[in-house]
Protein backbone atom coordinates (compact mmCIF):
# COMPACT_ATOMS: atom_id res chain seq x y z
CA UNK A 1 0.00 0.00 0.00
CA UNK A 2 1.31 3.42 -0.95
CA UNK A 3 1.76 5.41 2.25
CA UNK A 4 3.60 8.72 2.21
CA UNK A 5 2.49 10.09 5.58
CA UNK A 6 5.23 10.96 8.06
CA UNK A 7 4.55 11.35 11.76
CA UNK A 8 5.52 14.96 12.22
CA UNK A 9 7.46 17.59 10.31
CA UNK A 10 10.65 16.81 12.24
CA UNK A 11 10.64 13.24 10.96
CA UNK A 12 9.96 14.37 7.38
CA UNK A 13 13.01 16.68 7.26
CA UNK A 14 15.36 14.64 9.43
CA UNK A 15 17.55 13.41 6.56
CA UNK A 16 18.16 16.77 4.90
CA UNK A 17 21.88 17.28 4.40
CA UNK A 18 24.14 20.33 4.54
CA UNK A 19 24.52 22.01 1.16
CA UNK A 20 21.05 21.06 -0.12
CA UNK A 21 19.03 23.24 -2.48
CA UNK A 22 15.57 23.87 -1.03
CA UNK A 23 12.50 25.28 -2.76
CA UNK A 24 10.03 26.90 -0.35
CA UNK A 25 6.50 27.60 -1.55
CA UNK A 26 4.28 30.46 -0.53
CA UNK A 27 3.55 34.07 -1.38
CA UNK A 28 3.96 36.07 1.80
CA UNK A 29 2.17 34.00 4.43
CA UNK A 30 -0.28 32.42 1.98
CA UNK A 31 0.66 28.84 1.22
CA UNK A 32 3.82 29.03 3.31
CA UNK A 33 4.91 25.58 4.61
CA UNK A 34 5.86 27.22 7.90
CA UNK A 35 5.84 24.09 10.05
CA UNK A 36 8.25 22.29 7.74
CA UNK A 37 10.53 25.33 7.81
CA UNK A 38 10.34 25.45 11.61
CA UNK A 39 11.27 21.76 11.75
CA UNK A 40 14.28 22.42 9.52
CA UNK A 41 15.40 25.21 11.87
CA UNK A 42 15.45 22.62 14.66
CA UNK A 43 17.13 20.03 12.44
CA UNK A 44 19.93 22.48 11.66
CA UNK A 45 21.11 21.63 8.12
CA UNK A 46 23.51 24.37 6.97
CA UNK A 47 24.96 25.90 3.80
CA UNK A 48 21.57 25.72 2.14
CA UNK A 49 20.64 27.35 -1.15
CA UNK A 50 17.05 28.45 -0.68
CA UNK A 51 14.65 29.43 -3.48
CA UNK A 52 11.54 31.34 -2.47
CA UNK A 53 9.40 34.21 -3.70
CA UNK A 54 10.17 36.20 -0.53
CA UNK A 55 11.97 35.56 2.74
CA UNK A 56 9.02 35.79 5.14
CA UNK A 57 8.89 37.22 8.65
CA UNK A 58 11.68 37.11 11.23
CA UNK A 59 10.31 34.08 13.07
CA UNK A 60 8.61 32.43 10.11
CA UNK A 61 9.58 31.27 6.65
CA UNK A 62 13.00 31.53 5.06
CA UNK A 63 13.96 34.45 7.34
CA UNK A 64 14.05 32.00 10.26
CA UNK A 65 16.60 29.87 8.41
CA UNK A 66 18.67 32.96 7.64
CA UNK A 67 18.58 34.09 11.28
CA UNK A 68 19.73 30.61 12.31
CA UNK A 69 22.76 30.83 9.97
CA UNK A 70 21.62 27.94 7.80
CA UNK A 71 21.53 29.69 4.42
CA UNK A 72 24.54 30.37 2.19
CA UNK A 73 22.52 31.64 -0.79
CA UNK A 74 18.99 32.92 -1.27
CA UNK A 75 17.32 33.13 -4.69
CA UNK A 76 14.14 35.19 -4.53
CA UNK A 77 12.10 38.04 -5.98
CA UNK A 78 11.38 40.07 -2.83
CA UNK A 79 14.22 39.89 -0.28
CA UNK A 80 13.83 43.22 1.50
CA UNK A 81 11.14 44.39 3.91
CA UNK A 82 10.69 45.34 7.55
CA UNK A 83 11.75 41.79 8.46
CA UNK A 84 15.02 41.75 6.49
CA UNK A 85 17.51 43.07 9.08
CA UNK A 86 19.28 39.73 9.49
CA UNK A 87 19.59 39.28 5.72
CA UNK A 88 20.93 42.81 5.22
CA UNK A 89 23.44 42.34 8.04
CA UNK A 90 24.73 39.12 6.50
CA UNK A 91 24.91 40.66 3.02
CA UNK A 92 27.01 43.51 4.37
CA UNK A 93 29.31 41.03 6.09
CA UNK A 94 29.54 38.86 2.97
CA UNK A 95 28.31 35.73 4.76
CA UNK A 96 25.33 35.15 2.47
CA UNK A 97 24.77 35.44 -1.28
CA UNK A 98 21.62 36.99 -2.75
CA UNK A 99 20.32 36.43 -6.29
CA UNK A 100 17.31 38.58 -7.14
CA UNK A 101 15.10 37.18 -9.91
CA UNK A 102 12.01 38.85 -11.42
CA UNK A 103 8.93 37.05 -10.13
CA UNK A 104 7.71 35.71 -13.48
CA UNK A 105 11.21 34.59 -14.40
CA UNK A 106 11.57 32.83 -11.05
CA UNK A 107 8.35 30.90 -11.61
CA UNK A 108 9.40 29.97 -15.14
CA UNK A 109 12.89 28.88 -14.06
CA UNK A 110 11.30 26.51 -11.56
CA UNK A 111 8.69 25.31 -14.08
CA UNK A 112 11.46 24.67 -16.60
CA UNK A 113 13.37 22.65 -14.01
CA UNK A 114 10.33 20.50 -13.40
CA UNK A 115 9.77 20.03 -17.14
CA UNK A 116 13.36 19.06 -17.87
CA UNK A 117 14.07 22.23 -19.87
CA UNK A 118 17.63 23.36 -19.00
CA UNK A 119 17.27 27.01 -20.00
CA UNK A 120 15.04 29.48 -21.86
CA UNK A 121 15.10 32.98 -23.30
CA UNK A 122 13.06 35.85 -21.87
CA UNK A 123 12.97 39.61 -22.57
CA UNK A 124 12.67 40.31 -18.84
CA UNK A 125 15.81 41.92 -17.35
CA UNK A 126 17.42 42.72 -20.71
CA UNK A 127 19.70 45.76 -20.35
CA UNK A 128 19.37 45.78 -16.56
CA UNK A 129 21.68 44.80 -13.72
CA UNK A 130 19.75 41.54 -13.35
CA UNK A 131 20.63 40.59 -16.92
CA UNK A 132 24.27 41.66 -16.77
CA UNK A 133 26.74 39.00 -17.88
CA UNK A 134 24.07 36.64 -19.20
CA UNK A 135 23.93 35.32 -22.74
CA UNK A 136 21.55 37.21 -25.04
CA UNK A 137 20.03 36.58 -28.47
CA UNK A 138 17.80 38.51 -30.82
CA UNK A 139 14.54 36.95 -32.02
CA UNK A 140 12.34 38.84 -34.49
CA UNK A 141 14.24 42.03 -33.77
CA UNK A 142 13.86 41.82 -29.98
CA UNK A 143 16.62 41.01 -27.51
CA UNK A 144 16.23 38.16 -25.02
CA UNK A 145 18.35 36.98 -22.09
CA UNK A 146 19.09 33.32 -21.33
CA UNK A 147 17.91 32.09 -17.91
CA UNK A 148 18.88 28.77 -16.34
CA UNK A 149 16.32 26.33 -14.94
CA UNK A 150 16.13 25.72 -11.18
CA UNK A 151 15.97 22.23 -9.69
CA UNK A 152 15.93 21.52 -5.96
CA UNK A 153 17.06 18.64 -3.81
CA UNK A 154 13.97 19.26 -1.67
CA UNK A 155 10.78 21.27 -1.97
CA UNK A 156 8.57 22.31 0.95
CA UNK A 157 5.00 22.98 -0.16
CA UNK A 158 1.72 23.75 1.60
CA UNK A 159 -1.63 22.25 0.60
CA UNK A 160 -5.09 22.19 2.08
CA UNK A 161 -5.86 18.49 1.74
CA UNK A 162 -4.18 15.34 0.38
CA UNK A 163 -5.03 11.69 0.02
CA UNK A 164 -2.61 9.05 1.25
CA UNK A 165 -1.13 8.71 -2.25
CA UNK A 166 -0.07 12.36 -2.20
CA UNK A 167 -2.61 13.97 -4.52
CA UNK A 168 -3.04 17.55 -3.29
CA UNK A 169 -5.71 20.24 -3.44
CA UNK A 170 -5.10 23.86 -2.44
CA UNK A 171 -7.23 26.53 -0.82
CA UNK A 172 -7.52 29.60 -3.07
CA UNK A 173 -4.27 31.66 -3.15
CA UNK A 174 -2.48 28.87 -1.29
CA UNK A 175 -1.58 27.57 -4.75
CA UNK A 176 0.85 30.34 -5.81
CA UNK A 177 4.38 28.82 -6.11
CA UNK A 178 3.51 25.48 -4.49
CA UNK A 179 2.35 23.46 -7.54
CA UNK A 180 5.29 24.44 -9.72
CA UNK A 181 7.83 23.83 -6.96
CA UNK A 182 6.39 20.37 -6.35
CA UNK A 183 7.51 19.34 -9.84
CA UNK A 184 11.07 20.61 -9.60
CA UNK A 185 12.59 18.77 -6.64
CA UNK A 186 14.04 15.34 -6.07
CA UNK A 187 12.08 15.08 -2.81
CA UNK A 188 8.86 17.08 -2.35
CA UNK A 189 7.50 17.30 1.19
CA UNK A 190 3.97 18.62 1.62
CA UNK A 191 2.37 19.87 4.81
CA UNK A 192 -1.42 19.73 4.66
CA UNK A 193 -4.28 20.30 7.06
CA UNK A 194 -5.98 16.99 6.30
CA UNK A 195 -5.09 13.60 4.85
CA UNK A 196 -7.92 11.45 3.52
CA UNK A 197 -8.20 8.01 1.96
CA UNK A 198 -7.59 7.42 -1.74
CA UNK A 199 -10.68 8.16 -3.77
CA UNK A 200 -12.11 10.79 -1.42
CA UNK A 201 -10.77 13.75 -3.39
CA UNK A 202 -12.61 14.98 -6.47
CA UNK A 203 -10.15 14.38 -9.32
CA UNK A 204 -11.22 17.68 -10.88
CA UNK A 205 -9.91 19.54 -7.82
CA UNK A 206 -6.50 17.88 -7.68
CA UNK A 207 -3.81 20.38 -8.70
CA UNK A 208 -0.62 18.54 -7.72
CA UNK A 209 -0.75 14.83 -8.65
CA UNK A 210 0.79 12.25 -6.38
CA UNK A 211 3.70 11.46 -8.71
CA UNK A 212 5.36 14.72 -7.60
CA UNK A 213 4.85 14.25 -3.85
CA UNK A 214 7.12 12.00 -1.79
CA UNK A 215 6.25 12.83 1.82
CA UNK A 216 3.14 14.10 3.60
CA UNK A 217 2.82 15.76 6.99
CA UNK A 218 -0.55 16.55 8.52
CA UNK A 219 -0.46 19.76 10.56
CA UNK A 220 -2.91 21.87 12.53
CA UNK A 221 -3.68 25.45 11.44
CA UNK A 222 -1.44 27.93 13.24
CA UNK A 223 -3.91 30.83 13.24
CA UNK A 224 -7.45 31.84 12.38
CA UNK A 225 -6.40 32.92 8.92
CA UNK A 226 -5.64 29.34 7.90
CA UNK A 227 -9.07 27.85 7.39
CA UNK A 228 -9.99 24.20 7.12
CA UNK A 229 -12.40 23.62 4.25
CA UNK A 230 -14.16 20.62 2.82
CA UNK A 231 -13.88 20.05 -0.90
Amino acid sequence: MIQKKFEGAEHAVSDMEDGSTLLVGGFGGSGLPSQLVAALVKQGAKNLTVVSNNIGAVSDGVAALISNNQVKKIICSFPVGPHADDLIDRLQKGTIELEIVPQGTLAERIRAGGAGVPAFYTPTAVNTELGAGKETRVFDGRQFVLEQAIVGDYAFIKGQKADRWGNIVYYKTQRNFNPVMATAAKVTIAEVNEIVEAGELDPENIVTPSIFVHRLVQVQPLDKGEVLVNE
